[in-house]
């Protein structure tokens, strides 16, 4: 069948994907022809995760089977979480097209880690820690979550100095971020929906474990939903 590329994209409509094939050669004009122009009238096509592999073809079928149930009549569209494909994808032997120079178990992680995001209720929440390489500077911030979607708030003091662990969409949250000289939030800035350890790693600059840093109204981290996720499901 030979090698070729098998893409997720996501689309205008929440929950509304597209997963779909193509050559190696085509790839960037394919995702320039559905980002520009929609696909059966469906429109805001943006690309999420690319994999090369061999056999293209006989994998994106078995992709269609198993989220037969989940699709659009007959169409690339799937109504279906992108981080289960994603995760699915990448754990497939072949070269990652996109994102670009993100390491492929890293996508597999965030990809784990925001599916299980979905469990943070709606809220307010705060984060509090000192830097050491920006001098021990007090990192505090609070966001806003609503449906996954996670809204840093005006005033909030993000790290300036760059560590380990950003991960390629950190450090592109952190160039579109209206922030001053010293980190402070200048209004609010939207990271869209994303894991708590993404948007950590936004404020902090660094590699960061959002579940515990991220704390809810009474002081908690929020770990404890995926706790309290984990017990029940047990029961």
């Amino acid at each position: 069948m030979g090698k070729g590329i098998i893409y997720v994209m996501t689309t205008a409509v929440p929950g509304l994907i597209k997963i779909g094939r193509t050559g190696t050669e085509n790839f960037e004009q394919r995702m320039y022809n559905l980002e520009q122009n929609g696909y059966r009238n469906v429109t805001g096509l943006k690309r999420e995760f690319a994999i090369e592999v061999e056999e293209y073809k006989d994998k994106e079928g078995l992709l269609d089977t198993i989220f037969e149930k989940s699709r659009v009549s007959d169409t690339e569209l799937f109504a279906v979480d992108k981080n289960i494909v994603i995760q699915l994808l990448s754990s497939f032997e072949g070269k990652m097209i996109y994102p670009k120079d993100e390491r492929k178990d890293a996508v597999f992680e965030e990809a784990a880690e925001n599916r299980t995001a979905a469990l943070i209720p709606n809220g307010k929440y705060t984060f509090e820690r000192k830097k050491k390489s920006d001098g021990n500077k007090v990192v505090k911030a609070t966001a806003v979550v609503e449906n996954g979607y996670w809204t840093l708030i005006k005033n909030s003091v993000l790290g300036i100095t760059e560590d380990k662990g950003v991960s390629v969409k950190a450090k592109i949250a952190r160039t579109l971020a209206p922030m001053d000289d010293n980190g402070k939030l200048q209004e609010d800035f939207e990271l869209g929906v994303c894991s708590p350890s993404h948007a950590g790693t936004v404020v902090m600059n660094q590699s960061n474990n959002g579940w515990d840093d991220w704390k809810n109204k009474d002081g908690q981290s929020i770990d404890v939903y995926r706790k309290n996720a984990k017990s029940d499901a047990d029961e």
